[in-house]
């Protein structure tokens, strides 16, 4: 039996396939002759010759054989069309996806924030994708600063929700970060609390009640610095790390503690959230690697966890004044 010599060697046929070749003998099975493929493809006959004998080298078989003044297909050759059916189509896929995902419709993203983040802005930014893009997959966690900088940088995570802190610093030449919303800190009260509905309310007005705090970070500082900003030093009787915990605290009139409003919807029946004058704020940002907030998927995030926090603000502000 013979055998072609790139075969016996253990090169594979079609190693080098041409696809250029491969369409020449599509349009030869389409139109039937040399003449009219070399029109259709703006070749001369000869070129056209020249590829199907190209493509047969390549393959290790006789693709076509002479009827008279005609080329006949061999069966080689149709097994050959058959593959290359699949083959056009898969690479039409191929073509389409790489559109798709330079249009930002296709991908993946990883999200990572920090815990009173998720409930109010990521999930509902990622509902937002999910509808507008849902080609496009975000995954999402839950990790605080500085861990999640860390990810940012080494590439494990793509956006990171933060706010301004030492943790995670306005300015910092390793990413590029984009303000989100500006989220503003109110005074959580058992509901029969003499102050839940006076008609003002000051920071100064609340120096004598038993105070609540976070364990750590900005929920614990920025509350500290407010009442020593109002001329008193809190009496902390408790020190609670869980939001749902603290408002239950709250309601069973263990002390008050200030919340900032993405943290409100943890709050319970019996506890009344209130704003009041010269309350404290922080901001609360995205951050990227530097130049990828060009990149389709992650400007589409981007423009989602904006949207989402607009809503937020909105709604929370509104919730607040109520």
């Amino acid at each position: 039996m013979a055998m072609d010599k790139g075969a016996a060697a253990g090169k594979p046929y079609g190693s080098e396939l041409d696809l250029r070749k491969l369409r020449v003998l599509v349009e030869l099975d389409r139109r039937g002759t040399v003449s009219a493929v070399a029109a259709a493809l703006h070749l001369t006959p000869s070129a056209v010759s020249q590829q199907l004998a190209g493509l047969a080298k390549e393959l290790g078989v006789p693709l076509t054989e002479p009827v008279g003044r005609r080329l006949r297909l061999t069966g080689a050759a149709k097994v050959v069309l058959r593959h290359a059916e699949e083959i056009f189509e898969s690479i039409e896929r191929l073509h389409r996806a790489l559109a798709e995902h330079g249009s930002g419709e296709h991908g993946e993203v990883s999200v990572s924030g920090f815990g009173t983040t998720l409930a109010p802005l990521i999930l509902p930014a990622a509902g937002i994708l999910n509808r507008r893009l849902p080609g496009l997959r975000t995954t999402l966690a839950e990790v605080d600063p500085p861990v999640s900088f860390e990810l940012l940088e080494l590439g494990r995570t793509d956006v990171v929700i933060a706010v301004e802190s030492p943790a995670a610093p306005a300015l910092d030449a390793r990413f590029d970060k984009r303000p989100l919303m500006t989220e503003v800190f109110d005074v959580a009260l058992p509901d029969d609390h003499p102050l839940a509905q006076a008609p003002s309310l000051t920071l100064g007005d609340l120096a004598d009640e038993a105070w609540i705090f976070a364990t750590v970070g900005m929920c614990q500082e920025i509350p500290l610095a407010a009442c020593a900003a109002a001329g008193f030093t809190p009496q902390a009787t408790h020190v609670i790390g869980d939001w749902d915990a603290t408002f239950a605290a709250v309601r069973q009139g263990l002390g008050i503690c200030l919340v900032p409003r993405l943290a409100r919807r943890s709050s319970q029946p019996g506890v009344t959230v209130r704003r009041f004058d010269d309350a404290p704020w922080r901001r609360v940002f995205a951050a990227v690697r530097p130049g990828s907030a060009e990149v389709p998927q992650i400007e589409a995030v981007l423009e989602a966890l904006g949207e989402a926090a607009r809503d937020a603000e909105s709604e929370l502000d509104g919730a607040s004044a109520s």
